[in-house]
């Protein structure tokens, strides 16, 4: 393979950045490679009406035409190709065709974008990106300049290291984001953008304390866990507290370890809201029944060995009438168990499990702290789980997997 030819220079030539409105308009194309393959999702997304001309094309773009995303005629470019066009784009490995598209581009004072001169061109095609209904367009003459410009700020701005609030107005509100199981990497771009704009967070004992350390000093941070509940249960306080916040004009984040909505009392908080006329966004988070477990090695399914995984909520006993598992029914399932919630409980949990018929030797591993530097696993059976939890002092958050995909993995993660 040989090197990229370097752009040829741009010196001295400074655009004037213009956003092309080119919906219904007609829009050609000339070459059906790679190039074109890059340009044309964006060109499609604009709504215009697309001519693709090339003798050949990629499957992708053979995917468009088929689709009727554009309409693409199969032979070479001819003079002419260009009567009624808004805008042209030029892509062929052939400099003689690419030259004369941009002649009769003059001509009919059709601007022109050439991918393999910029100088000879008379519109540049930025490197573009979006987030949250805004594109960022950079233009600098060289397409992998731009292109690291454009990552830089549309990155920044996804992950909120970028700040924009002072050009965005997010009106009164709750939003209601799953912070992931532990690593501040792990909550959703969205999720970070949200935090990014809120004026009060209201943050749970198991979400991403590093996230909060980056919020700026305006924004008022609420730990649920403090507070004051006075004739309030608990979980009545913290919707009083997202309610009244929201009404005094604040956006407010609910920040929630995992996921809202898995254990998460996010549905009762989006209820309270929802009866006093507050507007709610609800953002999924990565949950720690499935994220944990991958982090220690244990993938919940595995081909050969289970075909489901359940998810249960072990902070009641199986014996407890609060409880609304059905232990037995759990028990006779050849899938994998994950267990929320239930180091304190696990001992009676796996006595129930063995007494309902799932084999005393089922491998189990606990994993405490999972996707942290403070990450542990123990190993052990549902015959000894409740004495190797004693001994080994593992304290919650733990997740807590029962079954053989506990040891699928094993071997690749020895060497």
């Amino acid at each position: 393979m040989t090197a990229p030819t370097p752009h040829p220079s741009t010196e001295g030539r400074t655009p004037y950045p213009v956003g092309l409105l080119l919906a219904g308009r007609r829009v050609v194309v000339v070459g059906g490679g790679h190039v074109a393959q890059r340009r044309l999702p964006a060109l499609i997304a604009s709504g215009a009406e697309l001519h693709l001309i090339s003798p050949a094309t990629t499957p992708a773009v053979q995917a468009m035409a088929d689709a009727g995303e554009i309409t693409w005629h199969a032979r070479p470019y001819e003079d002419g190709d260009l009567a009624g066009t808004w805008y042209a784009l030029v892509a062929t490995d052939d400099p003689a065709v690419n030259a004369a598209v941009s002649a009769e581009a003059e001509r009919e004072r059709v601007f022109c974008s050439r991918s393999d001169d910029a100088s000879a061109a008379t519109a540049w095609t930025p490197a573009s990106g979006r987030d949250a209904g805004a594109t960022v367009a950079v233009l600098t003459g060289d397409p992998r300049h731009s292109a690291a410009l454009r990552d830089s700020i549309v990155d920044g701005l996804r992950d909120g290291s970028l700040a924009a609030r002072q050009y965005r107005s997010r009106g009164a509100g709750v939003a209601l984001v799953g912070g992931g199981p532990g690593d501040p990497d792990l909550i959703t771009v969205r999720g970070r953008r949200l935090l990014a704009d809120a004026d009060v967070v209201v943050a749970d004992r198991l979400a991403p304390r590093e996230l909060l350390a980056e919020l700026p000093e305006h924004v008022e941070v609420i730990d649920a866990s403090k507070i004051p509940y006075g004739r309030f249960m608990a979980q009545e306080a913290i919707n009083r507290t997202l309610i009244e916040h929201a009404k005094a004009g604040k956006f407010v984040v609910r920040l929630k370890g995992g996921d809202p909505y898995v254990f998460g009392r996010g549905g009762e908080e989006l209820l309270a809201c929802a009866e006093e006329g507050i507007p709610v966004t609800v953002v999924p988070g990565i949950s720690s029944s499935i994220s944990v477990p991958a982090a220690a090695g244990v993938p919940v399914t595995h081909r050969g060995l289970t075909h489901e995984f359940t998810v249960i909520s072990g902070h009641v006993g199986p014996d407890d009438e609060r409880s609304l598992t059905n232990w037995d029914a759990a028990a006779r399932m050849s899938g994998t168990l994950v267990l929320l919630m239930a180091v304190d409980k696990i001992g009676a949990i796996a006595a129930r499990l063995v007494e309902a018929g799932r084999p005393a030797d089922t491998p189990v591993a606990i994993v405490q702290e999972g996707t942290t530097a403070a990450q542990r696993r123990v190993d052990a059976t549902l015959g000894t789980v409740g004495a190797v939890v004693a001994a080994e002092g593992v304290k919650p958050p733990a997740v807590i997997v029962v079954g053989e995909v506990v040891n699928v993995l094993a071997a690749a993660f020895r060497k």
